[in-house]
């Protein structure tokens, strides 16, 4: 992980929406909870009393019909962190029970590549880490099998809108596509829609805050800038990124990254 030295938990995005609920927007949270165990169906038999000369068995019993099975509750999610509006950093809701070195870890402008995708979710994997995958809807509609393959291993998809343009210069009526539609998107293809929204070039005005707060996101930009987009001699090497992103970290940092391969080097360097 981009390391050690600070005593961060660089892992846990302590963030997985998967159980959330759309509406209100939700906070950042942790599951903690376990499925609640769903009642049987019970099927009721009626007795009969017992009849002497050989009786059929449809006349020694009847089956009442089964009761429908009660719905499963999903799982119970305690809130462990929130967004602070300002700086974008999570905060602990209870800072004396939670852990207060944690950053969040942010993916942008995906899906691209398999190779680069299925590397990221690995080195997650390896470190017992989540990740937030801020997906435009153009790209999800290019590649949807990569938007499965990232909801499967257990991260989050999150909205970046359908085209990276600037959101701030955009009508309203265009705003149900550039947000609406990335959810709708999403939702079918992994049957949960986004509960997290990151603007495009972090650009926004009160119409797309206005949308994302209906479509039931929580809106973030960042507060960490690894800087890997800047496709400089400097910038394009993994001891940069880790040294871009060093520089800024502290406890709650919202660090925004993207998918090209010397992210993926400095992702595993310790």
């Amino acid at each position: 992980m981009i390391t050690s030295k600070h005593l961060y938990v660089f892992a846990m995005a302590a963030v997985l929406l998967a159980t959330c609920s759309a509406k209100p927007a939700p906070t950042v949270s942790g599951t903690t909870g376990q499925p609640a165990a769903s009642a049987p169906a019970q099927q009721e038999r009626k007795e009969q009393p017992s009849t002497s000369g050989g009786a059929t068995p449809s006349a020694a019993a009847e089956t009442a019909p089964a009761k429908p099975a009660e719905p499963v509750k999903p799982p119970e999610v305690k809130k462990l962190y929130k967004m602070n509006p300002k700086s974008y950093d999570i905060i602990p809701i209870d800072p004396s029970a939670t852990n207060k070195k944690v950053v969040l870890l942010t993916f942008d402008d995906g899906p691209k590549e398999l190779e680069m995708n299925q590397a990221l979710l690995d080195i997650l994997d390896k470190h017992k880490a989540k990740a937030i995958f801020f997906m435009n809807g153009y790209r999800i509609k290019q590649k949807p099998e990569l938007v499965k393959l990232v909801s499967s291993r257990g991260m989050a998809v999150g909205n970046h809108a359908w085209d990276h343009d600037d959101l701030s210069k955009q009508s309203k009526d265009k705003l149900d596509h550039q947000i609406g539609d990335v959810s709708s998107l999403v939702k079918e293809l992994t049957g949960k829609a986004p509960v997290f929204f990151r603007p495009p070039y972090g650009s926004g005005n009160q119409d797309v805050r206005a949308k994302v707060k209906e479509e039931g996101m929580l809106y973030m930009t960042w507060s960490n800038g690894s800087k890997d987009w800047e496709m400089t001699n400097k910038n394009n090497h993994p001891e940069q990124v880790i040294s871009n992103v060093l520089e800024q970290l502290r406890s709650g940092s919202n660090i925004l990254m993207h998918e090209p391969p010397w992210t993926v080097k400095a992702l595993d360097e310790r």
